[in-house]
């Protein structure tokens, strides 16, 4: 007789907006398994009524994002040999933000923010929408350029949002991914929008609220580091303050 499978004990977090409680599953383990293959036999194998998201399964995405045994993480490029304990996991949906059903939460509030931190590119050549004759040039050797590139990979995955403390704290707080995309516009110089973007995280629930936990650079999937995005945007809004302004 061969020898029996090693089965993983995996708890899932199912409700929904209004509430939900663990249920318990067995999953055979399996060489080079990821947590999203582990999700996908359950709702596959086990319980069809499980709902959570994927689509690239090669972290292109992010929508399979959620919460690994406390930590939010991409499931499609997280190995379950990396993260069980004793053979164990425990999922959940992304925190800070609402469930929609089992490990599905809404990410509406999360993009609400982007639009809120004034997330899209404004050509500073095309004010009025119309199309520039010919693109912008901007040297790779600039320091601007240099500051925009290292935020530009952001995949809005969420990742960073769910593990920011201060979101857990401050619901209104724009939050990591928001206020990284913002620092990457105000040092894109063919945008036309900075005092107007600089305008915008300057409030309450803006930049001056991080405390610098660095959460977000810690989870960050891409290796961005939106708590240095962050401080950008303080330093940018800090000494103009000396002159009577944003600029």
């Amino acid at each position: 007789m061969g020898e029996a499978t090693a089965m993983l004990r995996v708890k899932v977090w199912r409700g929904n907006a209004e509430g939900g409680a663990m249920a318990d599953y067995a999953v055979p383990a399996r060489a080079n398994q990821t947590v999203l293959d582990v999700v996908t036999h359950i709702q596959r194998e086990v319980d069809p009524t499980l709902a959570y998201r994927f689509a690239c399964r090669v972290g292109m995405c992010g929508s399979c994002a959620m919460v690994v045994n406390g930590r939010p993480r991409w499931t499609c490029r997280t190995h379950v040999s990396r993260v069980a304990q004793d053979g164990a996991l425990e999922l959940r949906p992304l925190s800070n933000l609402p469930v929609i059903r089992d490990l599905a939460t809404d990410m509406a509030p999360f993009f609400d923010k982007w639009a809120k931190a004034r997330g899209t590119f404004q050509p500073k050549d095309a004010p009025d929408g119309s199309v520039p004759d010919d693109f912008a040039v901007v040297p790779p050797a600039t320091k601007q350029r240099q500051q925009a590139d290292a935020g530009i990979e952001c995949i809005g995955c969420g990742v960073c949002y769910s593990g920011c403390d201060i979101v857990a704290w401050n619901p209104d707080y724009l939050g990591p991914a928001a206020l990284n995309r913002a620092w990457t516009l105000v040092n894109d110089v063919r945008d036309g929008a900075r005092k107007d973007r600089l305008a915008a995280v300057a409030g309450d629930a803006g930049c001056h609220a991080c405390h610098s936990t660095q959460s977000c650079t810690a989870h960050c999937p891409k290796g961005i580091d939106p708590s240095g995005a962050i401080a950008g945007l303080k330093r940018s809004l800090f000494w103009p303050g000396f002159k009577g302004g944003v600029r």
